[in-house]
């Protein structure tokens, strides 16, 4: 595969399950070491940035459990300014306003003094692509942002971070199951398909039949006119 984001742009890598989404965005972040092939921030080599420069870079959400359940959501939520405090972890004015912009944007108001233990798996997923909008880095990378949100919070989160890659010029890239929101919000896509995995705009995908083959077609058909699938019964 060969693939190149730009700033200001939201992208998704979609495709069935086990095809390797998570490993790539993974991959992307530093988190897997590659198997072949180049990967490039700014025209400099993933692996000559040391952890701190990739923590002002790059920030992730990623789907495994926090490594501590015990904090309060403001407590994560400001552990997204480490890479910028000094080493006492003192918080700025600027830092606190950047904190109080995340948490207005993902509505996290009522939940601030709570444990993370004490939140749903959809508070908890939101708390965490706070976290990532308040580490304020060029590149934002989140696997699966969307898992364990109702509707109404699946679109929301899409929107924003089209809203945000819009207009603060970050580049983000996002694994999903929700290929046709995909198709409505992203900038670009990759599909995934284990053959020649097309990158995109989603309308040119389209055109190029790009989606037809993405599952099989005696259960799932895409329809270019709406861009949805459909279950053929």
């Amino acid at each position: 595969m060969s693939f190149e984001l730009q700033k200001g742009e939201l992208a998704a890598i979609v495709g069935v399950n086990g095809i390797g989404k998570s490993t790539l965005l993974r991959t992307l972040g530093n988190f897997h070491p590659k198997i072949l092939g180049t990967i490039h921030i700014e025209e400099k080599a993933l692996s000559t940035y040391n952890e701190l420069q990739l923590a002002s870079k790059i920030s992730v959400v990623l789907t495994e459990s926090i490594a501590s359940k015990n904090l309060s959501v403001y407590e994560l939520l400001a552990l997204g300014r480490q890479p910028y405090t000094n080493w006492l972890g003192k918080l700025t004015d600027h830092d606190i306003s950047i904190i109080d912009n995340g948490i207005a944007l993902l509505e996290l108001e009522p939940f601030l003094n709570k444990k993370c233990f004490q939140l749903s798996d959809g508070q908890l997923q939101r708390t965490l692509v706070a976290r990532a909008l308040i580490q304020d880095t060029d590149i934002i990378l989140l696997d699966e942002p969307t898992t364990h949100l109702d509707l109404y919070h699946k679109v929301q989160i899409l929107k924003l971070l089209k809203s945000i890659a819009n207009k603060t010029n970050k580049t983000i890239l996002f694994t999903s199951h929700e290929i046709e929101m995909a198709i409505q919000l992203c900038d670009k896509m990759l599909i995934l398909d284990g053959l020649t995995n097309p990158f995109d705009e989603p309308c040119k995908l389209i055109e190029n039949k790009s989606f037809d083959t993405l599952f099989p077609a005696d259960t799932i058909s895409f329809d270019a006119h709406t861009g949805s699938f459909k279950i053929k019964k």
